[in-house]
């Protein structure tokens, strides 16, 4: 069926709309990142560059490194922001361009989401690693899709939303796993004050926080704003992802990182060091 041109936007030159990339132009193995000045960080450990593309927030960078081909693009912050960029990256390998058609033979992509959290556990340390096992969504975008089996419903009712449950794709878990980092359930807010129940001059409704915090089941260990959207959205599409967090804060202790663009490298690099042994 011929998808309406209200539905899949091409630009002129045969880009996708926002990200203002054509198809061939990413890698199948793709990091995801929120700072667009991030996309350079990551890139300045390739050893050569291909392709560069900033439109709005989302900046793409292309290249190889020790052989790889790899892709990085930055999302914005949100997972609002992560609908469109897992949509439209899967249209430019999924959708035919010239037939505006699915093709019969769809790609399966790898998403690595290399990210800052804070943390919700006195026990873990500041600029600690964390791989996400699963994510709560407490922003309610998976909800606006006919998802299957793609995320569990939680009974739990929060300030009216009910929370969804992501899980990392199993093998690329296998793959990152490591003695020195941690792993636990993260999760993800629809905004960083209020939604994550900081208080400046305005005071949250509730602590929602501490209820999450008390279900049986969850090891509860980080707050951030992406990583339910991202697991979700590429079950749904059949793409596999995974969520690798450096804790920046620590919201019982209330304390920040000293130095967090050194730990946001270290993460960088014991990440690039997974990804270039990862199986294609």
């Amino acid at each position: 069926m011929k998808i309406p041109e209200s539905e899949l936007i091409i630009n002129a030159d045969g880009s996708i709309y926002h990200l203002d990339l054509k198809p061939g132009e990413l890698s199948k193995t793709i990091i995801t990142v929120g700072d667009p000045d991030r996309v350079d960080l990551v890139a300045s450990y390739f050893d050569n560059i291909e392709l560069t593309k900033h439109k709005r927030e989302f900046k793409t960078i292309t290249g190889t490194l020790k052989g790889k081909r790899l892709s990085v693009i930055s999302t914005g912050i949100g997972t609002d922001n992560i609908d469109i960029v897992f949509n439209e990256i899967d249209a430019l390998f999924n959708i035919d361009f010239e037939t505006r058609e699915i093709k019969e033979e769809l790609k399966t992509l790898n998403f690595i989401r290399i990210g800052t959290s804070g943390c919700l556990q006195e026990s873990i340390a500041l600029d600690s690693f964390l791989i996400s096992e699963a994510a709560i969504g407490t922003d309610g975008l998976l909800n606006f899709y006919d998802s299957g089996d793609a995320f569990q419903q939680m009974s739990l009712q929060l300030n009216g939303i009910h929370p969804y449950l992501t899980k990392v794709d199993p093998n690329l878990f296998k793959h990152f796993k490591d003695p020195k980092v941690h792993s636990g359930v993260t999760v993800t807010a629809n905004g960083f004050y209020g939604p994550q129940n900081r208080t400046i001059r305005l005071k949250p409704t509730k602590n929602w926080l501490n209820k999450l915090k008390t279900l049986d089941g969850f090891n509860l260990t980080n707050l951030e704003m992406e990583t339910a959207g991202i697991y979700g959205m590429s079950k749904l599409l059949g793409h596999r992802a995974i969520s690798l967090n450096v804790l920046l804060a620590n919201r019982d202790l209330g304390t920040f990182s000293a130095d967090p663009s050194a730990s946001v490298k270290k993460l960088i690099e014991w990440a690039l060091s997974k990804i270039t042994a990862l199986e294609s």
